[in-house]
């Protein structure tokens, strides 16, 4: 009510109220109302970044809890491990000439070994990849760095970094005209042109200052929602609460299910012990840190009873509620329950078809943002490649290490160059 309504309602309490109610029929969508139902629903419009940028570490760190401690959420990210990488990437050379194909392919597969792709040496490409779905569903994105070593198949490696090791104190830009927002130099166009990774001491004490790397030599992996979005937001944030609310869930049918088993004993005595000096004569055997075992055998002063407690309830049906949260979970990744639950109890022929052929789609957008990153990897190791197997093939010069062929490629995809 605006302060004209106000000044009619206090000379005329019945034009005032006319007044807001024909200003309320002219809401043409219920969500835009203030009424009742609708009075602690505040929400403003503000660019993509404000949105995320004062949540966007508490949300990653919700997420990670999760990750560490629900069935649930790591239920849905092994769906999109498995169904997005599934057993790796392959490299399909097309030069036109079939032992240049060859030559390359099989160089292309030395080099995602862990001793030549990783910085550390600990992860294979496939493995990386797989990091990087998860950290996405998680963190809402991971980095590589382009990093270029003096060992190695191709002297080129790549360097996994986590969106934490952003520095986001950074404030100055290094190009005049930019602006440095979330660790992340920016053009006016908001097109990155450079990134300030924080740099980590030996004894944690000392804090070096940042490094600027240029973002050609950075592939940012993350999904942008929305034109003003500068960087990452994990894909599980509007389903955490679901996960959550499933986790306390069984946990407190747990507790209550534990009470339902539980079974207690009380001893009656027929000469309770007294106070004071009535409490003297008192003879027997005491029970006192006595404890009720399955088959044990034991006596009773004379005239002392037994008393069983036996707390009766019955059960919830927890499943139903379990399966609702576990649906809502599914669908707010786009999934259907039966991809992520693996439950096909109660599918028929035709819903199977149809949740594969939807489930099929999501992780099509998902395989199309991995290509981009695997694509500008290649790129990166093409030339090498090629000018390696020319090498090869002109002094016939023999490979010292042997290549061992990949097995269980058969969900990979083929990128071709």
């Amino acid at each position: 009510m605006n302060i004209i309504d106000q000044v009619v309602s206090w000379f005329s309490p019945q034009r005032g109220f006319a007044r807001q109610a024909w200003r309320d029929a002219l809401r043409h969508y219920d969500t835009g109302d203030d009424s009742r139902l609708n009075a602690n629903w505040r929400a403003i419009n503000t660019s993509a970044e404000q949105t995320d940028r004062y949540i966007r570490d508490t949300v990653r760190a919700r997420a990670r809890d999760l990750e560490r401690n629900s069935d649930m959420l790591n239920g849905v990210m092994g769906a999109f491990v498995r169904n997005v990488v599934g057993g790796g990437f392959t490299l399909q050379a097309e030069t036109g000439k079939p032992e240049l194909n060859h030559e390359i392919e099989k160089l292309w597969a030395q080099w995602c070994k862990k001793r030549n792709c990783d910085v550390t040496g600990t992860q294979s490409l496939s493995q990386m990849l797989r990091m990087a779905v998860r950290r996405k569903k998680v963190d809402g994105g991971m980095l590589f760095v382009k990093r270029y070593t003096g060992d190695g198949l191709l002297l080129f490696k790549l360097q996994a970094m986590e969106v934490d090791e952003l520095d986001g104190s950074t404030i100055v830009a290094k190009h005049k005209g930019n602006r440095v927002c979330g660790g992340i130099e920016y053009t006016p166009y908001n097109k990155p042109v450079g990134y300030w990774f924080r740099q980590y001491s030996i004894d944690g004490i000392t804090s070096p200052e940042p490094v600027y790397v240029e973002a050609k030599e950075v592939i940012f992996y993350f999904s942008k929602r929305r034109p003003s979005q500068l960087r990452e937001m994990s894909d599980m944030a509007p389903t955490l609460p679901r996960v959550r609310d499933a986790n306390e869930f069984i946990v407190a049918e747990n507790v209550k299910q534990r009470i339902f088993a539980s079974v207690a004993l009380f001893i009656k005595r027929l000469n309770p012990t007294g106070l004071g000096r009535a409490a003297g004569g008192q003879t027997g055997k005491t029970y006192s840190r006595q404890m009720f075992t399955p088959g044990m055998v034991n006596e009773l002063n004379a005239g002392d009873e037994v008393d069983m407690i036996n707390p009766q309830g019955q059960a919830t049906d927890a499943a139903t509620y379990v399966k609702l949260l576990q649906r809502l979970v599914s669908s707010g990744q786009g999934l259907s329950y039966e991809a992520v639950a693996r439950d096909m109890s109660g599918s028929t022929y035709s819903s199977t078809r149809q949740n594969l052929i939807e489930d099929g789609m999501t992780f099509a957008d998902e395989v199309e943002l991995l290509v981009e990153v695997i694509d500008e990897i290649s790129a990166a190791n093409l030339d090498i490649l090629v000018i390696l197997t020319i090498v090869k093939l002109a002094h016939q010069w023999t490979v010292e290490r042997q290549l061992d062929r990949p097995g269980g490629l058969g969900h990979g995809l083929d990128i071709v160059e």
